[in-house]
């Protein structure tokens, strides 16, 4: 027990910014109804601050705190407050890609403006040590596990104790009743960010100097966060602080355990990933109940988002679109590649559209699918199996892992399903990632180009033209599925999942199928990636860029194969023709910033459908009264925003 005290110590220290972490995430989602996945984004935005601020300007260390805290915590609370305002009623798609673009935007400047390499943080808290159960324990270590649970302690009493407290656990469900006692829901939810910011803010301040300046670390603090809010069910305080200390003490005591295996060297990381995907998948149906629910209402199209193109302007797109793909190779030149990357991202954007828009599924996890396919392919194609079937096994493997991520999809909805699928993602990337039956025992594989039916078409233009065939096959296969039965179904079990249970046909099969078949063609994109680059590992298929496919896909537009397009360009064909390394390297923070930009604008959309709706009806009300209709009680009276 002895030789455990040190790493236990370590955990309590770790687990109590966790902790304090998934508080302030809690509070927010408790408050707002948005589940902030920037959260993490917010505490390294402050860490940042506070280095910038002591390190290169020499601040004294309370000053640059007060500062990031003032201007990260308060501000950042403040601006965050007014977007989620802006999304109460808009689709869950939009409200994850609010704060995903945020967190995709951060995390892109951290490491265009600091690179990723982490930067030693100098600590700011006592490094003296006393003893304590016969081990040396810092007051650093003291100081903030103190914080984490006085934090805990003070939040709870707060909630259940105070006026301000009760209205803030109150207004996500009923704003309207909380108005009626002459309290702002507008002032009660600013409180709540401007808490749960400066939680999140003092937590990246104190990560910083375990972790170094990591952008990519502190960024996914808030995974850490999920795991601990899961274990607490989003929602009871006691719990998620229990979960945060769980959290740190289990990485501390893995770390030692697998120290002398280096196979389960990546599973200390890989804890919390663990523990949220577990929590979700275990813990009762009726806790996790979404926050917000009163906000239920049908979010109309615009007249402009239905109007369809006349089938002689589609055709003549096709034909053109037709002809310059047949005529890149030509006159592209050194740019075909580009060309090849963004055929191939056609493949995974048409999966990812089919399981986002389509379906309403929202999936992040969706790299990891292409991871599969590639290594999978790369593996068969060595064994000496024909391309073209080496092809198809890597998206055929990759079906039972999209059936695995389906599971939570059967019991999960919503923010819960975004949260798991983003966790899973993370879970594969660090368990997964390393092992040789991936990307080889030096996680680098060569991959070979086909030579089919006696033809060598291993050049980069004849390639070309393989991808082309594939990206074909592949969009006329999803049109198939998308025109028939099963394209019905998907669209009825984005719009009423009940419906759909009412008219007799099962919720959940349709939901493990829409996985399985977005995962089979995200597999064959993984064996094209693989063949085009010649080489392939795991870098590619991160879990942020996972992030950043969903972010630029759904700026891309809903055309089921327009945007599918667009967002291929954006992402791959565009870049390429930049020569400005500078615009490359912040071209994440461009993504991320557009992704928040139209989910802004739908959540505004949103409220002036919500606000037509609520005075339609209350002119139903008055006309079925007998009263004049021409004095409409204004939507906003109805439901305060």
């Amino acid at each position: 027990m002895k030789s455990l005290m040190p790493f236990v110590i370590i955990g309590i220290a770790t687990g109590s910014i966790y902790a304090l972490a998934a508080l302030g995430l809690v509070l927010t989602y408790k408050t707002s109804g948005v589940f902030n996945f920037a959260h993490g984004a917010v505490g390294t935005v402050a860490a940042y601050m506070v280095y910038e601020l002591r390190e290169r300007h020499g601040w004294p260390w309370p000053v640059a705190v007060a500062v990031a805290l003032a201007v990260v915590g308060v501000g950042g609370g403040i601006l965050l407050e007014r977007l989620a305002r802006r999304l109460a009623v808009a689709g869950l798609e939009h409200k994850v890609l609010a704060t995903v673009g945020i967190l995709v935007a951060v995390q892109a400047w951290g490491i265009a403006r600091y690179g990723s390499a982490p930067l030693p943080v100098h600590s700011f808290l006592s490094q003296a040590t006393f003893r304590f159960g016969g081990v040396n324990v810092t007051y650093e270590q003291l100081t903030v596990s103190m914080l984490g649970l006085a934090a805990a302690v003070g939040l709870a009493g707060f909630l259940r104790r105070t006026r301000a407290g009760i209205a803030m656990r109150g207004v996500v469900d009923n704003p309207s009743l909380l108005a009626l006692s002459a309290t702002s829901p507008a002032r009660v939810r600013t409180g709540s960010w401007i808490i749960g910011s400066v939680f999140a803010s003092v937590s990246g301040i104190l990560l910083a100097p375990f972790l170094g300046l990591d952008p990519i670390l502190l960024t996914l603090l808030v995974v850490q966060a999920f795991g601990a809010a899961a274990v607490g069910y989003f929602s009871n305080l006691p719990l998620t602080y229990a979960g945060g200390l769980a959290i740190g003490i289990g990485q501390a005591l893995l770390t030692k355990w697998v120290s002398s295996t280096p196979s389960l060297s990546g599973l200390p990381a890989a804890f919390p990933f663990i523990v949220l995907f577990v929590a979700l998948l275990v813990l009762p149906k009726r806790l996790l109940i979404e926050a917000g629910q009163w906000v239920k209402v049908t979010r109309a199209r615009s007249s402009g988002a239905t109007r369809r193109m006349p089938l002689p302007s589609k055709l003549a797109g096709y034909v053109v679109a037709a002809a310059a793909v047949l005529a890149a190779p030509g006159l592209v030149g050194s740019k075909l590649l580009f060309w090849t990357d963004a055929v191939i991202f056609i493949v995974v954007f048409a999966s990812l559209q089919l399981l986002v828009r389509t379906s309403g599924q929202v999936s992040v996890a969706h790299a990891a699918f292409v991871a599969v396919g590639a290594a999978t392919f790369v593996q068969v194609a060595h064994s000496g199996k024909p391309w073209l079937v080496a092809l198809l096994v890597g998206g055929l493997v990759t079906v039972p892992v999209g059936a695995l991520v389906a599971i939570p999809a059967i019991r999960l909805r919503g923010v819960y399903l975004a949260v798991a699928t983003f966790g899973f993602g993370l879970l594969l990337q660090q368990v997964f990632y390393t092992k040789s039956f991936m990307f080889g025992p030096f996680g680098r594989n060569n991959a070979p180009r086909p030579e089919l039916f006696g033809v060598d078409f291993t050049s980069d233009r004849r390639f070309y033209y393989v991808a082309v065939a594939v990206a074909v096959a592949v969009l006329l296969l999803k049109f198939v599925v998308e025109r028939g039965r099963l394209g019905r179904l998907l669209r009825a079990l984005a719009g009423s999942p009940l419906a759909l249970e009412t008219y007799g046909a099962s919720v959940n099969l349709t939901r493990v199928l829409v996985f399985c078949i977005s995962a089979f063609f995200a597999g064959i994109a993984g064996g094209l990636y693989a063949a085009k680059a010649q080489t392939i590992n795991g870098d590619p298929f991160t879990a942020f860029h996972s992030l950043i496919w969903l972010a630029v896909l759904m700026v891309a537009g809903s055309s089921p194969v327009a945007s599918t397009i667009v967002a291929a360009a954006l992402l791959v064909l565009i870049p390429g023709y930049i020569n400005n390394p500078t615009v490359l390297d912040y071209q994440p923070v461009f993504f991320g910033a557009a992704a928040v930009a139209v989910a802004a604008v739908a959540g505004g959309a949103g409220q002036v459908t919500r606000d037509r709706i609520v005075r339609r009806f209350e002119h139903m009300k008055a006309a079925a009264a007998g009263r004049s209709t021409r004095s409409p009680v204004l939507a906003r009276r109805a439901i305060p925003s």
